[in-house]
């Protein structure tokens, strides 16, 4: 059993990340990543289009 609160682990579609990022006062941010809980933060190189068994991702890439 996964110890994580569902909303951790069920994602977000393009549509409710815009949502959510269009609510930000200052929509000149720069936008960066943390998969660590927030330890560490990296840039979004690319936005790129992924097929994993036969179902498409949009995914933030970053490649430093």
């Amino acid at each position: 059993m996964d110890d994580n609160p569902e909303w951790v682990t069920r994602g977000k579609t393009i549509k409710q990340l815009i949502k959510e990022l269009q609510t930000f006062e200052n929509q000149d941010l720069e936008v960066q990543i943390s998969v660590d809980g927030g330890e560490s933060f990296k840039c979004i190189s690319l936005v790129g289009k992924h097929n994993s068994g036969g179902v498409q991702y949009c995914v933030l890439e970053n490649f430093e």
